[in-house]
């Protein structure tokens, strides 16, 4: 399929698949997405409600390395140490992480080896990229997975339900209830109400939240047994 990187509304660019009118983030703005859904969201929510300095994340989509890359940045500056699984079926190529400007958009130039660590290491294994945060990249399809009670926090980032339906229904919701631990948070930027009955079919309490920009609303889901 044809893939082209693009500017978002923020600076921040992202994939485009025009076959599908998909894109990997927010057109309305890429790095302001992440950190609205899935830093302010879930990150800090969940680290204020635990009081916990360890975290374990599972990513549902790891794609252009985005939001790992700015959960590392907040694991420095909070000092959390973050165990974080990004699973992905189809990694993103190497000549199109070269063309992404999160680095520089984020101010953070000092950190670009980190950023081009991310996407060198190897599959399969975890790899510490800094003292605060561990990095293990899965290639697997979201079907696949089975982790039991092993996550705080969930990023869902999945595509978006009208090209890829099959991924927000009961059964991923349900693989995703079993990863997390009691009171684990899943964060993702849908709001449809499809989604969010699925997740509740599964075990999740959800909530609404207001939407990063150019969405009116996002859902956290709460495992509490």
């Amino acid at each position: 399929m044809e893939r082209k990187i693009i500017k978002t509304s923020d600076g921040s660019t992202t994939i485009y698949i025009e076959n599908w009118n998909e894109h990997y983030h927010s057109k309305h703005g890429a790095i302001q997405e992440a950190y609205h859904v899935f830093i302010n969201s879930g990150f800090y929510p969940y680290l204020k409600n635990n009081k916990t300095e360890e975290l374990s994340i599972l990513e549902i989509g790891f794609g252009t390395g985005l939001n790992a890359f700015i959960t590392y940045l907040e694991a420095e500056n909070s000092g959390v140490q973050v165990k974080y699984d990004g699973v992905e079926a189809y990694p993103v190529k190497a000549e199109e992480i070269a063309l992404l400007n999160y680095v520089e958009e984020l101010k953070a130039e000092e950190k670009r080896a980190i950023f081009n660590k991310m996407h060198e290491i190897d599959w399969e294994d975890y790899e510490r990229v800094s003292k605060f945060f561990q990095l293990k990249k899965r290639k697997q399809f979201f079907s696949e997975i089975t982790d039991v009670n092993l996550f705080d926090i969930v990023y869902f980032d999945a595509f978006g339900a009208r090209v890829q339906p099959e991924l927000w229904e009961e059964a991923i919701f349900e693989k995703m209830y079993n990863a997390l631990k009691t009171n684990g948070i899943l964060v993702t930027y849908a709001a449809k109400g499809s989604v969010r009955r699925a997740m509740q079919k599964v075990g999740f309490m959800v909530e609404k939240l207001p939407g990063p920009p150019g969405k009116r609303e996002m859902l956290r889901a709460v495992k509490n047994c």
